[in-house]
Parts: structure tokens; sequence; C-alpha cells
């Protein structure tokens, strides 16, 4: 962070500007807001409006288990940061690897997933309007994921190479300003399509 001061009628003002990562990661996180809420809205809009089946209750499951592993990433996510923060990088590397292999088990289920509607369900994105806004809304989210993971796996890298030290905490933590974005847009997504959808 920068600081800086001024005087005041004799009186001296300190300030901190804000670091420039969070704000653009912040800035990023707006306009990723804006897009998905776009999608979410599209989705609703057209849910019931099918002329032809199926319909999300003939062909979707809920994907409970692998949500789990996604929303726990963001718990690994936390504690990762702050354990790099105190400088136990032992343990900050540890608790990222979970982070990534649950994104992983994450993905992994939506790829199962969308492999049992297409080659078992024979429902793609061009069968209906349903299939349509699924697909474009489930996997705008899962490529946000995709690019997380490779995210999280860079740093990994980094990690296993000795590279990462204390002082990166902020900059690890800007990171997982993504990732918890990534979170908390499934849970939307989830309520959307799974809850409400079905």
């Amino acid at each position: 962070m920068n600081a800086t001061s001024m005087t005041v009628s004799g009186a001296r003002l300190e300030w901190n500007l804000p670091d420039r990562g969070r704000v653009a990661m912040q800035c990023l996180i707006a306009a990723e807001a804006a897009i998905f809420t776009i999608f979410v809205v599209a989705y609703v809009f057209y849910l019931g409006k099918s002329l032809t089946g199926p319909m999300p209750k003939d062909v979707l499951s809920v994907p409970i288990v692998y949500t789990v592993c996604l929303l726990s990433s963001s718990l690994t996510i936390h504690f990762a940061a702050k354990h790099l923060r105190r400088g136990g990088v032992l343990s900050f590397g540890v608790l990222w690897l979970a982070t990534i292999t649950l994104g992983a088990a994450f993905l992994y289920g939506t790829g199962t997933e969308w492999y049992r509607l297409i080659y078992q369900e024979g429902f793609t994105i061009g069968t209906n309007l349903f299939g349509t806004t699924y697909y474009s809304l489930v996997g705008l989210h899962g490529f946000h994921v995709v690019v997380g993971l490779l995210s999280l796996s860079t740093v990994m890298v980094f990690t296993l190479t000795g590279r990462v030290r204390s002082e990166h905490a902020e900059r690890i933590e800007v990171l997982s300003l993504y990732w918890h974005f990534v979170d908390v847009v499934w849970v939307v997504v989830f309520t959307v399509v799974y809850v409400i959808g079905r």
C-alpha cells in the first residue's frame, strides 16, 4: 500500500491508498458479476418456456457432493492465505493443494453430469430452450472454475519451487477473492438451476 499524507489546519492526516491488485480484482469481479447476472436472468426468464422436452426435472440430478467440494474449497483457500501471512509456507502449500483438489473434484462432477446428459439422455445445447440456457449458464461457471484452477496450479508450481513466501500473502489473498467469487456464483447457479428450476 502507498501511504499518503497531507496537512489540514496544522493537523497531519494520513491515509493508505488501496492495493492496486485488490482494486483490479474487485473491478474484474464486478464486471464478471454483471455477466453472470445477465445469464441468470435469461435462464429464469426462459424457464418453462421450452416447447419440447425434456424439462429440468426430467434430466437433472442435484450435484450435492460436488457442491460441498467447491464450497469447502473456499475454507481451504481462506486458511491457506492466513497461514502464508503468518509465515507457514508448508501448511499454505498443503491447504492450497487441497483447494485445487476440491475444485478439480467439482469440475469432474460437472464433466460427468454433462457426459450423462449428452450421451445417455441425448440432452444437448441444441435440444430446446432449456438446453441452451442450462449449458450456457453452467458452462460459463465451469469456464471460470477452469481459469481459477489454472491460476491456483500456477501458484502451486511456484510454491513447490520455493518461490512463494510470506511477503506474497497480499497477492495470494487477491487471487483468493476470485476463487471466493466463483464459489458465491455457484451458490446462485445451484439455487436457480437445481432448486428453483426443478
